[in-house]
């Protein structure tokens, strides 16, 4: 149990890593693209935003911020696949009434 405790800690702050890379992108999208690509950037959860982001990297000097950001996403899906396989460890496995 301290284990899958340990993992939603480092979840949450994969989480917020996610969140301000995020923020950091939306803003240079919103400055540099206006307030349309902003606008479609928040509308579409940042999946916009993060594609964006790739395409302009170079140009606007965030390519550090998007490998970050791509790294982030990497070990949310790997902490939600170890997630997913603790908690299937701690289900009940009875019989029913």
């Amino acid at each position: 149990m301290l284990a899958l405790g340990m993992l939603g800690i480092v979840a949450l702050i994969v989480s917020i890593g996610c969140l301000i890379c995020w923020i950091i992108v939306l803003i240079k999208q919103f400055q540099d693209a206006g307030v349309v690509h902003g606008i479609i950037g928040i509308i579409t959860c940042g999946i916009w935003t993060f594609i964006w982001g790739w395409m302009n990297a170079s140009r606007l000097n965030i390519r550090n911020i998007m490998m970050i950001w791509t790294v982030l996403i990497l070990i949310s899906q790997v902490l939600r696949f170890a997630f997913g396989a603790g908690t299937m460890v701690t289900m009940p496995t009875g019989s029913a009434p």
